[in-house]
This record gives structure tokens, C-alpha cells and sequence, in this order.
């Protein structure tokens, strides 16, 4: 792969440790306060428009929480808001969960069934708009069935239900009705979590620890996080000292691990980084061009390059931490010869330029990113240097995210997935079913090629309703190697969380498989609540 100049180490703004000034958090002499920076916007906090989906809400518990330890591998789920793990029927059909006595929320009032009840009845109500109500169409119904038992009837068995128990519950008082976007919870969450939110401006969220939690309370007593969208502006902070930790992307957070007094965190996860192939444009549309491109991109080289060793290639939206489930031999070649091959035989025949053209179509066409993200800025440009390789011209544009949605009908985007990896179906399913191409369906980025293969639908279909943990691993393989056939966009890379941290004497970062959601609620500081002083 051949890096355009923009890919260098050294087009990064240069960092200066600039006499290394203590944290901010040690400013006022105290020890137990972290001040972090995160790239993404703060706000947003209420679960039903999808706010910690994975179980990384500091403000929320979920009925499940997850067990750490292990950076590969699905990790474990454990009781959190339940007093024990959900109990199926015969058929996983019908889901019974015992709600934890004596948990209270951060307003005072006490959780009970009601509340559990109220937290799912609202995102499957069409007029909160859940962006999650498609995730959750399997849920029937939900009640409560006794003083301390609610249940959940599904339309069909569901054997990952509970992953879909790690959404933070708010206190059914707050549930009023009405758009999700539009809740006080927003801006004014109220949880049971470890922590409860006490400041919140457009550049900072200040949290405090819940003195009261059911758990015990956290050690860490204040946290601070700072909203920084620049990644190398949090990388020049955080080299002035003005920062205990940040995400940041991984050639940048390589620059800090050989500072004396910092840390570099990769963590493993399921999230991965690719190109869609929108059906509405009259080249990414083209199956040969589909498998050209897979064929041309140098995956490793992406790997090597941008992600500075801290990932893998992609081939296929499946990581290989889902074991059997997993098709090793579901992977494209770097061939680029065979890629040219492929298009001439297929009568895209190069140009005066070089640039292809079939039919009076030239090959060429748009990828879009978002503007603030320099990685998906250097795989673009990556990918743009190996399309024109095999003479298709890839055009680079960086394109707000309040519009970006809307463009991708005509135009590819470089865009990421992975929010839910606990599971193949939850990893897959919105990305690759049919059912999510069809307008207004999902959050606008589901399923962004509009891609449409009925094996692929009836293998997702099929191990979505079994019990059958072989039948299920056959499923997703079969998923697999049916996309390789045809490929419904260019998988790129699967990446690893980088964060940088200073070096203190807190223990407890267990670290865990991550989703694609990797700001700061993530990383050394997803379990927050478990750190301590030896």
C-alpha cells in the first residue's frame, strides 16, 4: 500500500511536554479526581435514545453489567440490577428477571419493577423514536409480574437477550413520553449508577461518585471529562500535563510510549473500520467492482501504517474473538493483479487517464468521512491510493455528521460498526440483513450499502431463532463465507483502543473486549467504579 503524504508521522502537529505542569485534577491537592478528554460530544444521556447501550454508563446501571478481565474473548455478563441472571423458558421465549432490594436512585426514589418495565415500554413506543427500537423488535411485551419480577415476552427464541439487558434503567417518573432526543434525561440523568452527574456544559461534564450506590461507593470521587475533538490538540494536552488520560488515535498515542510517566493502553475490540458500497451508485453497485476493491486494499499495510500495529485486517464484519463462529478461511487476498484482471474482463477498461470506465460509467466515485476523525481521514486516503492502483478513482471528502446520513445513498462513507459485539447476531445483523436497507429503517447507518443477499438473510435469520449454540456457530459461518462471495462493502481493519494515561498508583483497569463506542467511558476507565488505592 502506498501512503499519500498525509499519512505521515510527520504531518502530526509536533507534541511538547512543555515543563509536564501537574494535572488538573491534582490542582486543588485531590488525589481521588481524574480529568479526562474525550473527542465526542457530551450529552445525550438518556438510555432510550441509546445512551450506553453496551453497559458503559457511569450514570446507569443496566439489569446486566459486564465481568472484566479478559481484553479478547467475549466477556462475561454478570447481575447488576437483577439480583441474579435472567431465567429463560423452554422455548427463550419468555425471560424472567428478580429486580435487586434496596436499590435507590440518584433523586432518592427507590427502583422497582415499575421502573425496568417503563425503560423498555418507552423505546418500543414509536412516538419516543428510540433509535433503538429496531434493535429491540423481538421484544413483545414487557411487565411486571411481582413485587420484585419483571418479564420479558419476545416474538421469537432469542438466546443473546441478555445483551440486551445492559441498557441503563432510569426511574419510570422520568419517562414521560414524547421524543427520546427531546428528555430532560438528556442533560439531567438520573440513575442508580456509581456515579451522578453534577455539571454538564458543552466542553466539560463533571461527575461525582454515588456515596449511596448499592455496590459501594466508588473510590474515585470526582471525574472531569473534557470535551477536546481534536486529536492531536487532546495529544498536545495531554503531553502538557494537563490531563490524566484521553483517547487518543493510535500514531499519536505511539509518540507517548517511551515518556517517562505515561501510559499506552490498546484494548481490544470488535469494532471495525470500512467502506460502504452504496447500491444507488452506479459503480460501488457493481459486483466486480465490489470485489475488485476487496481484492486491491492492503489491509496489513493499513494495519502497519495508520493503526501503528494496534489492530487487524478485516475482511468481514467478524472478529475472530467469536471462536467457532468464526471463519478463519472468510478472508480476501491482497491481489491487486487479479483485481485488475477481474475489471477488464468485465469490460472496465482504463481510460486515456487510467481511470476505468464500463458502459460510458466511469470508475470513479466519493468516500466521505467525518471531518474531526484523523483515522478514518488516513484510511480514506489509503484507500484511495490503492483504488487508483487498479485505475478507479476514489474521490476524499470530509462531510459533517448532521448530513452525512443523507449523502450515503449516492456516495460511500468510511464509516465504523461494532456497537453490541457480545454477540455474532448483535455484531451482524443491522449491518448485513436486508430488512435494515429499507428507508427510515435503523439508525441511517445500518446495513449503509443497502445490501441485500437472501442467504445472508436466512443464515442471520436462522441463527437469530435458535437455542443451538453449534447451529448458531454454523449460521454465522455460513454468513461469512456467502459475504466473501459477495461482498456488500470493503471491510477494512478492526481496531484497537488506544489511550494514553499518566501512571498512578490506582489498580482495578481490567481490561475487556470493546464495541465501537471508545471515548473515555471506555479504555483504563470503563470500570471506574472498581478502581482502588493498594
Amino acid at each position: 500500500m502506498k501512503l499519500v503524504p498525509a499519512l505521515s508521522l510527520f504531518s502530526l502537529v509536533p507534541i511538547a511536554l512543555a515543563g509536564c505542569s501537574a494535572p488538573a485534577s491534582s490542582e486543588d491537592g485531590d488525589d481521588t479526581a481524574l480529568v479526562l478528554a474525550d473527542g465526542y460530544e457530551l450529552g445525550n444521556y438518556n438510555p432510550v435514545a441509546g445512551f450506553g447501550e453496551a453497559g458503559e454508563a457511569k450514570v446507569y446501571d443496566g439489569l446486566v453489567r459486564l465481568d472484566g478481565g479478559r481484553d479478547t474473548g467475549i466477556p462475561t455478563l454478570e447481575p447488576a440490577l437483577a439480583s441474579q441472571m435472567p431465567v429463560p423458558d423452554s422455548d427463550a421465549k419468555v425471560w424472567t428477571v428478580r429486580v435487586r432490594d434496596g436499590v435507590r436512585f440518584t433523586d432518592g426514589t427507590t427502583l422497582g419493577p415499575e421502573d425496568v418495565v417503563a425503560t423498555y415500554r418507552a423505546i418500543l413506543d414509536p412516538a419516543s423514536a428510540s433509535p433503538l427500537a429496531t434493535s429491540y423488535d423481538m421484544l413483545e411485551a414487557v411487565e411486571a409480574t411481582g413485587p420484585d419480577t419483571v418479564e420479558f415476552r419476545l416474538a421469537y427464541p432469542y438466546a443473546p437477550w441478555p445483551t440486551k439487558l445492559l441498557l441503563g434503567i432510569a426511574p419510570s417518573e422520568r419517562l414521560t413520553g414524547g421524543p427520546a432526543e427531546q428528555s430532560p434525561l438528556n442533560s439531567d440523568p438520573v440513575g442508580t449508577g456509581p456515579y451522578k452527574l453534577v455539571l454538564l456544559r458543552p466542553d466539560q461534564a463533571i461527575y461525582e461518585a454515588n456515596e449511596d450506590y448499592w455496590d459501594g461507593a466508588p473510590q474515585v470521587k470526582k471525574l472531569t471529562v473534557v470535551y477536546v475533538p481534536d486529536d492531536n490538540a487532546r495529544a498536545q494536552r495531554m503531553a502538557a500535563g494537563e490531563l490524566d488520560g484521553a483517547n487518543i488515535p493510535p500514531l499519536l498515542a505511539n509518540t507517548f510510549t517511551d515518556r517517562s510517566g505515561y501510559q499506552v493502553v490498546a484494548n481490544t475490540s470488535a469494532d471495525w473500520r470500512g467502506v460502504t458500497m452504496p447500491a444507488d451508485n452506479p459503480v460501488t453497485a457493481d459486483p466486480t467492482m465490489r470485489m475488485a476493491l476487496n481484492l486491491a486494499v492492503d489491509r496489513r499495510g493499513m494495519v502497519d501504517n495508520i493503526l501503528g500495529g494496534h489492530g487487524r485486517a478485516a475482511s468481514t464484519p467478524v472478529p475472530d474473538v467469536y471462536g467457532d463462529a468464526y471463519a478463519p478461511s472468510a478472508t480476501f487476498a491482497f491481489d491487486r493483479a487479479r483485481a485488475e484482471q477481474l475489471l477488464t474482463d468485465d469490460g472496465w477498461i482504463p481510460g486515456d487517464d487510467g481511470v476505468r470506465a464500463k458502459d460510458g460509467v466511469r470508475a470513479e466515485f466519493t468516500v466521505m468521512y467525518f471531518p474531526q476523525d484523523t483515522l478514518r481521514r488516513d484510511l480514506s486516503q489509503a484507500f484511495a491510493s490503492d483504488a487508483s492502483r487498479i485505475g478507479v478513482r476514489v474521490n476524499v471528502e470530509a462531510v459533517d455528521r448532521g448530513v452525512f446520513p443523507g449523502q450515503l445513498t449516492a456516495k460511500a462513507g468510511l464509516l465504523g460498526g461494532g456497537d453490541l459485539p457480545y454477540d455474532p447476531d448483535t455484531q451482524l445483523y443491522s449491518t448485513l440483513h436486508s430488512s435494515y436497507a429499507r428507508p427510515g429503517v435503523g439508525s441511517g447507518y445500518d446495513n449503509a450499502s443497502d445490501y441485500v443477499n437472501p442467504q445472508i438473510d436466512r443464515a442471520l435469520d436462522d441463527a437469530r431463532r435458535s437455542t443451538d449454540s453449534a447451529a448458531r456457530a454454523a449460521d454465522y459461518r455460513t454468513v461469512q463465507t456467502s459475504y466473501v462471495a459477495d461482498p456488500g462493502y470493503v471491510m477494512l481493519v478492526f481496531l484497537d483502543h488506544t489511550y494514553v494515561q499518566r501512571e498512578s498508583d490506582w489498580t482495578g483497569s481490567a481490561p475487556i473486549l470493546e464495541p465501537h463506542s471508545h471515548g473515555v467511558d471506555w479504555g483504563p476507565w470503563w470500570n471506574l467504579r472498581d478502581w482502588a488505592r493498594p
